[in-house]
């Protein structure tokens, strides 16, 4: 028996209702969020996870229409002036945030550069990692 006969011994066939399996982006920011007690850290967490989306919606993949980011980018930006975060790192994330507006890659790419370089000490290694992948793909 060859192999692609033996796995589909093991793997039951998909019904034709099946609905595809989502991919949940930046699952280690997520859960970093979630575990962290409230207060700072979680607010770090949840403000790089807000804007990791923001970025990879802005330059990676299919790129959102200019109306949509801008609006998206004015919501976060009122959402960021709501986070008690530390100094070193709003000004960070609202140059990310603010990059993602315009939808320029190099300016996107340098903010993104700023907020892991000042967020590695606060994510998990994970997190941090999840930040830099999406740095090497909007570098591409």
């Amino acid at each position: 028996m060859t192999r692609p006969q033996q796995i589909a011994r093991v793997l039951p066939p998909s019904p034709p209702y099946a609905l595809a399996t989502p991919v949940f982006r930046f699952r280690a920011l997520a859960s970093l969020a979630g575990r962290a007690p409230l207060g700072g850290e979680r607010e770090v967490a949840l403000a790089c996870y807000m804007a990791a989306r923001l970025a990879q919606d802005s330059v990676v993949g299919p790129v959102l229409p200019d109306s949509v980011r801008e609006a998206r980018a004015q919501g976060a930006r009122h959402w960021l002036a709501a986070m008690t975060l530390p100094a070193a790192m709003r000004v960070p994330l609202a140059r990310l945030v603010e990059a993602t507006a315009g939808g320029d890659r190099a300016t996107v790419r340098t903010a993104l550069q700023a907020v892991t370089d000042v967020t590695a000490s606060q994510l998990d290694s994970a997190a941090h990692s999840e930040l830099l992948q999406l740095a090497q793909a909007v570098a591409v």
